[in-house]
């Protein structure tokens, strides 16, 4: 598991610095408009998932994403992407991932076992936008 999360934090270093962003104005606020979808409208997930935010995404980028990630208040909190760890250890890339914001003040990279629309197991690789945004996506 430590390789599949070094393959992880690898592959976000390699595709942060040639990330595709979208018109960060465009995705400040919720909802980001098409292509993308609420995730909690195509999948048995709720509509804010604490820790991740009410999450939208493209459907053309699954499993990877990015999600785009809003707190309450609607406000583009972080970017979310889910890299199925067997995919990384059999040498897929995910290369040119889109980010919701230019601007990124931490990062987390951690294990997941599985869950509705990514059902393996997969690394989460959050980008916070803001100084606060991690404490206003936990609850």
């Amino acid at each position: 598991m430590k390789t599949s999360l070094a393959l992880a934090a690898a592959l976000f270093a390699a595709t942060s610095t040639v990330a595709i962003a979208q018109d960060d104005t465009a995705l400040v606020q919720a909802p980001p408009g098409e292509p993308y979808i609420r995730v909690s409208d195509a999948l048995p997930l709720p509509e804010f998932i604490p820790g991740l935010g009410t999450l939208f995404v493209n459907p053309d980028t699954l499993p990877a994403g990015p999600f785009l990630a809003y707190d309450h208040d609607g406000k583009l909190s972080a970017t979310v992407y889910m890299t199925p760890l067997e995919a990384l250890e059999n040498g897929k890339s995910f290369d040119d991932l889109g980010i919701g914001s230019h601007a990124v003040r931490g990062v987390d990279v951690y294990y997941n076992a599985g869950h509705p629309g990514v059902d393996e197991p997969h690394a989460h690789v959050v980008l916070y936008h803001d100084e606060g945004a991690k404490g206003r996506l936990a609850k």
